[in-house]
């Protein structure tokens, strides 16, 4: 019901096949799936209330009336009227704003498909980063936005633009959201929402921003045609994204960031099963199914590595860059199914046609597309061995028994590591967890207080290795942790964590201590996962909350813990 119903308009039947009509509805929206609105004490500058949407997948139909399909795209303009001091924003190519009146005016004058329209209004100033990019942010972030920016967002739409040709939406301008944006970022066109949350972990920002820029070709300019291929988008924007930082930070780190990629992938593939019909590009969409669903990593690595091995097809990755040129050129502003990537493709190159190459046995495109399981090929990483092999070397040493080893262990500085090296060293131990109880010592002991001064996408890993293995003398970190986050990415695999161990009482007391911190949505999903295996959570009074309250509250109904949840942690990926 979240979701409505259908609105059927009957046509006069005088009006001629291809006259033009027009259909006026007139409608009031209240709180829906799209529509986020945010009181003051949920922004970082805590003054002024904050409201942004969120399209994808199927959302926007409780934003306005629409053709809720990315196979349908249209223009679209827009009026909206805001209080003094409120700046609104929207993802369109022109907008003006008549003062005196405290109206806006959008118009996106490309057609977009229904769940690429977004507004976002609040306490927002902008500063210039390029000659065709600027960043939004609350007051108190600006300047930090702009040291990480200025002169990069051009730099990416450059190399791009040499790769897959004109960036044809005029400006590319950011915006960053408070942390109770629930994904971490959104490639809505003309204006990128990004999650506030990630401005301190450098390389994840540049990763993640230049994936919403790779998206202006592949996903917005050319869209699939439906939410069972979701792959055509993020699997080229994928690819697309790897040959921009290929092109700018070398392949090395293309190849690291890409490591850590399918190590995620693999590790999602073992806790789903290989014969999930999730891991199929061409996945199946029940009725009544919200395609968000099914957005996971195979959408993302999967399609990746099916676009790197045809990349493969033509030899010099060069040549796949030029059909994609073509490809976009061909299909934009329109919407495709993967049928009208594979045919460009075998017509673009003739001699592969010739070689039949969609039929070799065990790579058939065909089973690229509807075969469950892992990707049927991946990409050579080895130009990336040079950053991959101090991680695999480090983790060798804390993993091999007997534990002799710790003094070279303990020699390595981990703060000399890029983000990447030391993500994929922690997620490599936390698939190895529970740890011996002398190796978890030791690890605390060498690294603990060097991870203290990182940033959270790392601290999180170090304290999910934390929770995971019960390491009672590093919890008052999670309690830190916890008590100064509230975006779903560094809480919710943290509280899964907690609640499937043996820490649940523990989780529930930093709970009723945070909650008034977090969004509602969020709050929600939070008390579903302290509610697993226990009564109703009771509703309770948290101005009278003392510490000692939630672990008695729990006291008598800890369960045993549920093993095999899928954690956030696994599936945390941007749109």
């Amino acid at each position: 019901t979240d979701y409505g119903s259908s609105l059927t308009v009957s046509l006069p039947a005088a009006l001629q096949p291809h006259q033009p009509f027009q259909i006026i509805v007139r409608y009031t929206t209240a709180d829906g799936p799209a529509i986020w609105w945010l009181d003051p004490e949920l922004t970082y500058g805590n003054a002024k209330p904050f409201v942004f949407t969120q399209g994808h997948s199927v959302c926007n139909r409780s934003f306005f009336p629409c053709f809720d399909t990315p196979a349908v795209k249209c223009t679209y303009s827009a009026t909206v009227k805001a209080p003094a001091g409120i700046q609104v924003l929207m993802s369109a190519t022109q907008s003006t704003y008549l003062e005196e009146e405290g109206v806006y005016q959008f118009y996106m004058e490309y057609p977009v498909p229904a769940y690429l329209v977004a507004l976002v209004a609040g306490d927002l100033i902008h500063a210039d980063i390029g000659p065709r990019s600027r960043v939004w942010a609350e007051p108190c972030l600006l300047p930090t936005a702009i040291s990480k920016l200025s002169g990069m967002v051009e730099r990416w739409l450059t190399a791009a633009e040499s790769l897959y040709g004109p960036y044809i939406w005029g400006r590319y301008d950011i915006v960053f959201l408070p942390p109770s944006f629930p994904i971490v970022a959104m490639e809505n066109p003309c204006l990128t929402f990004i999650i506030s949350s990630i401005l301190e972990s450098d390389e994840f920002l540049i990763i993640d921003v230049i994936h919403e820029v790779a998206h202006s070709w592949f996903g917005n300019a050319v869209t699939n045609a439906t939410w069972e291929e979701m792959w055509l988008s993020e699997g080229l924007a994928t690819y697309a994204q790897r040959r921009i930082t290929t092109e700018t930070y070398g392949a090395a780190f293309t190849c690291l960031e890409t490591a850590f990629r399918l190590d995620a992938l693999h590790r999602q593939m073992k806790l789903l099963g290989e014969d999930n019909p999730v891991s199929k590009l061409q996945v199946k969409l029940e009725p009544g199914v919200n395609p968000s669903n099914l957005m996971n990593l195979f959408t993302y690595e999967k399609g990746y590595c099916f676009v790197y091995y045809l990349s493969q097809l033509c030899g010099d990755p060069r040549h796949f860059d030029s059909f994609l040129r073509a490809y976009i050129e061909k299909y934009k502003f329109t919407s495709v199914v993967a049928q009208d990537l594979l045919d460009s493709f075998l017509n673009y190159f003739p001699e592969l046609k010739e070689q039949c190459v969609e039929s070799k046995a065990g790579l058939e495109f065909e089973r690229w597309l509807n075969a469950t399981g892992p990707p049927l090929a991946e990409p050579d990483l080895s130009q990336g061995s040079s950053l991959t092999r101090p991680v695999e070397m480090l983790f060798k040493l804390w993993t091999t028994e007997p534990l002799d080893s710790v003094a070279a262990a303990s020699s390595v500085d981990l703060t000399k590591w890029r983000t990447f090296q030391t993500v994929l060293f922690l997620d490599r131990l936390l698939d190895g967890s529970p740890l011996p109880h002398e190796v978890i010592k030791k690890l605390s002991e060498c690294y603990s207080s060097q991870l203290d001064s990182m940033n959270a996408e790392i601290r999180i890993r170090w304290l999910q290795i934390v929770v995971r293995n019960d390491y009672y003398p590093d919890l008052y970190k999670v309690r830190r942790f916890l008590e100064n986050q509230m975006s779903r990415m560094y809480t919710i695999p943290l509280y899964e964590d907690l609640c499937t161990g043996t820490l649940k009482s523990f989780a529930l007391e930093i709970f009723y201590q945070t909650q008034n911190q977090l969004h509602p949505n969020l709050r929600k999903t939070i008390q579903q996962i302290l509610s697993q295996g226990l009564n109703p959570l009771p509703a309770i009074d948290t101005t009278a909350v003392t510490t000692d309250t939630p672990a008695m509250v729990l006291e008598d109904k800890v369960s045993e813990a549920t093993n095999g949840a899928i954690s956030l942690r696994d599936v945390n990926v941007s749109a």
